[in-house]
């Protein structure tokens, strides 16, 4: 492994998630905003929804009563007056909808002049969950869209059809209160009625769009579920005001600023990226191998959230498997390196945020006899990467705007 090439990764990655931390975001919201006299509610949700609900408590002091509903493993510690609960992702559990039951009791029989601060972050589809159906259902029907390669946006489109809290259901429950909504965004374009399958916002999908998904995915539904696609969703609501503070566009711009503080000339190539993760790895490879005889320091940044098409048995997730599908295309390529992170910190259901490789990888799996080939078709990135020093361990990030990928290459 290039330990130079290494080390400028983890300075490229720490910088970035830095100037994409939630905290500044909710404080600038909150610190001159006008409420009215009644009561404050904090509800907040996904994987930043600790981080998030600290940075408001500490701006405005205190609130009446509130909720967190996180990942396992992401809660840092008590906040005044706010419950702090854990659950499952990217599956809903049972502690996903015990949660979110207690959310629907804070918010009962409120008052046109109290307020819900709904503080709104990525992983909130599975987090925040209360079904229509059987949760037994709800997790078996998730586990076959995020197995069969459909993308978030999809997947968001049959989940809110299934929910009672999802596409504007949970400010319907908010009326008539005023819902004070603050979303950090982890979909590619920002769509508010997709973040976390829009609990508050006005939901822009049809029945015949959620039907044509399950057709195009060969998705089985009980009698119950297929109904459930059939009933229309809330396309008008009053009583919310959004902010959306972060995104993948961000992101991006964050990692531009840091690989020019390491002397490589950065190049955006997009902050849309949605492809297959060993599709863009192969892509960002080619990219290095056209380049390889540049006579300055390069570095090519794609944001977004790609999909695996699962057809194996191994373990890793879309950011691993992306950086591992690059490694035979930079195959003894000096100075060349490619590396993706999920924006949280976990990537699929791993505890790692993300996969590295560079010139030396390929060979390197060789030598300890791996087969590259083998490993990539069972979908095992997180042991192959484990086996070269090419996981990326961040541990909880407090954030979660996308994915990054980066591909340098240093002279």
């Amino acid at each position: 492994m290039n330990k130079e090439l290494r080390n400028d990764a983890e300075t490229i990655i720490a910088k970035s998630l830095q100037a994409v931390m939630p905290d500044e975001a909710v404080k600038h919201t909150l610190k001159d905003y006008q409420f009215s006299d009644g009561r404050k509610i904090l509800v907040a949700i996904g994987k930043a929804a600790w981080q998030m609900a600290k940075a408001a408590v500490d701006t405005l002091g205190k609130v009446d009563r509130g909720i967190v509903i996180t990942k396992y493993k992401h809660v840092k510690g008590d906040i005044p007056g706010v419950e702090c609960c854990e659950a499952g992702h990217p599956i809903p559990d049972e502690n996903s909808f015990a949660s979110t039951k207690k959310a629907l009791e804070l918010v009962k029989d409120l008052k046109p002049e109290d307020t819900v601060i709904f503080l709104v972050s990525g992983g909130g589809s599975a987090l925040f969950e209360l079904p229509l159906i059987s949760g037994e259902e709800l997790q078996k029907i998730t586990m076959d869209l995020l197995h069969s390669g459909a993308n978030i946006v999809e997947l968001n489109k049959i989940r809110k059809r299934l929910s009672s809290v999802k596409a504007g259901r949970f400010a319907q429950a908010c009326a008539p209160a005023k819902v004070l909504s603050i979303v950090l965004s982890d979909v590619l374009g920002d769509p508010l009625d997709s973040i976390a399958s829009g609990p508050a916002y006005p939901d822009s999908s049809t029945c015949k769009q959620a039907r044509d998904i399950v057709k195009r995915y060969k998705i089985h539904l009980s009698t119950e579920a297929a109904a459930c696609l059939e009933q229309e969703t809330p396309k008008e609501l009053h009583n919310v005001e959004t902010h959306v503070n972060g995104s993948v566009k961000a992101l991006c711009v964050a990692a531009a600023k840091a690989v020019e503080t390491l002397g490589y000339k950065p190049f955006i190539l997009t902050d849309e990226l949605c492809c297959e993760a060993s599709a863009a790895g192969s892509f960002l490879a080619s990219i290095l191998k056209t380049h390889a005889n540049s006579d300055c320091s390069l570095a090519f940044i794609a944001g977004g959230e790609t999909v695996v098409h699962v057809t194996g048995y191994g373990s890793g997730g879309r950011s691993q498997e992306l950086a591992m599908a690059a490694a035979e295309g930079i195959a003894g390529i000096k100075g060349a390196a490619v590396f993706s992170i999920d924006s949280d910190g976990t990537d699929g259901p791993t505890d790692a945020a993300g996969g590295y490789v560079d010139g030396e990888s390929f060979d390197a799996l060789q030598d300890l006899d791996l087969n590259y080939y083998a490993m990539l078709r069972e979908n095992d990135s997180y042991h192959a990467l484990e086996a070269i020093g090419g996981l990326i361990m961040t541990g909880p990030t407090g954030t979660n705007v996308n994915d990054v990928a980066i591909a340098l290459l240093k002279k």
